[in-house]
């Protein structure tokens, strides 16, 4: 995995004024919260994740690659908003989450054209990637509080990233606890670990990699 930071693009979208900026802050708070607490073992934490573990933990993606980006339990955006400023003009981003009301405020709160909200399972991915006409994905994203999953969910939603991912692409999640370590360590070939102290609480970043190989590296070309 390339570990250069690329610049953040220039993406020719409409620029919300400070009064929708405001009215989206204030909507993704309550959409939040409600959330939290219909369904707390599902949101990862009683907080957004900070703009300094977003870009700890996007540091390492290399743009200019990347074609296909996934996301597992967006929430309200606060990963998404972020992707979709770094990503090509040419590229994607699929975004899966099983709270509607989660998935209904990204539809209606971010008109990107290269966004796809899904409602379903991060289990499904490679049915989602393939309706979608695409066979790999360059980076994978997760949200998801693995320590609340079965653990056969939990195995299958790792497994099935693994397959999802090209040669070369990495699966990343931002957790409090190191189940996903322990899961990504038993299914990938490498994984980098960093700290995220100033969020709240502090997490621990994963940068689970998929070696590339001649074989990987002709399937995702084709």
């Amino acid at each position: 995995m390339d570990a250069r930071v690329t610049s953040t693009r220039t993406i020719q979208q409409p620029k919300a004024s400070p009064h929708g900026r405001l009215w989206r802050f204030a909507r993704a708070a309550a959409i939040f919260f409600r959330g939290l607490v219909e369904n707390p073992s599902m949101v990862a934490s009683v907080v957004p994740s900070s703009q300094a573990t977003i870009d700890a933990m996007l540091a390492k993606v290399d743009w200019d690659r990347c074609r296909l980006f996934i996301e597992y339990g967006p929430g309200v955006g606060t990963f998404t908003t972020r992707i979709l400023d770094c990503l090509a003009p040419d590229a994607r981003l699929i975004a899966i989450d099983t709270n509607p009301r989660f998935v209904d405020f990204l539809k209606r709160t971010i008109t990107d054209p290269r966004l796809e909200v899904v409602l379903g399972s991060a289990q499904d991915v490679e049915r989602i990637v393939a309706a979608s006409g695409l066979r790999h994905a360059d980076y994978v994203i997760s949200g998801l509080p693995f320590t609340a999953l079965p653990p056969e969910v939990a195995e299958g939603i790792v497994d099935a990233t693994y397959k999802v991912l090209r040669g070369g692409g990495a699966f990343m999640t931002y957790q409090f606890l190191p189940t996903a370590h322990d899961l990504t360590a038993a299914r990938f070939d490498r994984t980098d670990k960093g700290l995220a102290l100033l969020n709240i609480p502090p997490c621990v970043l994963e940068w689970a990699c998929k070696e590339e190989t001649p074989l990987t590296a002709r399937a995702a070309a084709q």
